[in-house]
């Protein structure tokens, strides 16, 4: 299991107090989901009693407290200063969700954290603050605030990355650069952002699980790794590379559908940006994919260690499946 049966409630809690933010119909009522959401996923992070663990729990703790200490002073501001309480608003919140330029509590936080916990950092922990930030988006001044933000965090995950050898490290980049995509679908539409967030959430997943099925976390953990298969390594690559966007893998949908969005509004250049950010990020994607591509070599296959316990995880094999959707995409057109 990837969470004891222990840490249940604290997973239940965690989806609840989610849920209850996205469907607040205050400030005040979302505060107490953001501050319930914390107090679910610190407990979480400390599951065992170890000091990275504890480290990463206290650092998030800290940055948390401090979003909702800014949250509640932006709210007492909303009568006196609307002008300074609404910019100070939308900074608390992409502070609490690990955005450019209030991102660097986030790669930090991802060294210290075990596999699982990863994944929901990067993926639910992300939602309720993306959703009170679209509910901001009817300011002309905070829009252009979150495409600033969203450029910022594309730069930034994807020049973070590359001189890093470590896989936690580089997923963290990796979440930051796929949320500068989601900020500017924030202010473009409020519901194609969910249609990415899905589309990241599933193909992310399906390379932590297979980073903690190695329990890799550096490039020298992947090549001792007794899952060297030529199979496996096919999955491996595809996952990867769908993360990248690299066209036709089903990371690329999203978005491809986001630049057709982009060009109809005529942001051409924040879009010149995130692909340019796509780019950099595809290399250091490649970069751990080539060690795997050298040993592609049936010979050397047949001397290394093999496994079976990859093939005979369902949850893997779905999520790496779902990589390969993308694949079917030009069936489609051929349909219609």
């Amino acid at each position: 299991m990837l969470f004891p049966a222990s840490s249940i409630p604290f997973l239940g809690l965690l989806v609840i107090s989610t849920v209850f933010v996205i469907s607040s119909s205050s400030w005040f009522g979302a505060w107490i989901g953001l501050e319930l959401n914390m107090m679910s996923f610190i407990p979480l992070i400390s599951l065992k009693m170890n000091q990275f663990f504890s480290e990463s729990a206290l650092k998030y703790f800290l940055i948390q407290a401090l979003g909702s200490s800014l949250l509640i002073f932006a709210s007492c501001l909303l009568f006196s200063f609307p002008l300074l309480s609404s910019p100070l608003l939308l900074s608390t919140l992409l502070l609490k969700l690990g955005s450019a330029p209030f991102h660097f509590w986030f790669p930090q936080i991802m060294e210290g954290l075990a596999w699982p916990q990863t994944i929901l950092l990067m993926s639910i922990q992300k939602i309720a603050p993306m959703f009170l930030i679209s509910s901001l988006m009817i300011y002309p001044t905070l829009i252009q605030m979150t495409i600033f933000s969203s450029i910022l965090s594309a730069l930034v995950g994807a020049f973070g990355g590359l001189n890093s050898l470590y896989l936690r490290k580089i997923m963290a980049f990796s979440s930051i650069n796929h949320m500068s995509w989601m900020l500017i679908s924030i202010s473009i539409s409020d519901n194609f952002w969910i249609i990415y967030f899905l589309f990241y959430t599933f193909i992310s997943s399906s390379i932590v699980l297979m980073f903690n099925m190695f329990q890799a976390f550096s490039f020298s953990d992947l090549l001792k790794s007794e899952y060297m298969k030529f199979s496996f390594m096919i999955f491996f690559s595809t996952s990867l590379l769908s993360l990248g966007g690299l066209p036709p893998f089903t990371g690329f949908v999203p978005k491809w559908m986001l630049i057709q969005l982009l060009i109809n509004h005529k942001l051409i250049l924040p879009l010149m940006f995130l692909l340019l950010s796509a780019l950099i990020t595809l290399y250091f994607y490649l970069r751990i994919l080539i060690p795997f591509i050298l040993f592609m070599n049936p010979i050397l296959n047949s001397y290394m260690k093999t496994s079976n316990s990859f093939y005979s995880s369902f949850t893997i094999n779905l999520l790496t499946f779902f990589n390969f959707i993308g694949l079917m995409t030009p069936f489609l057109f051929l349909l219609f």
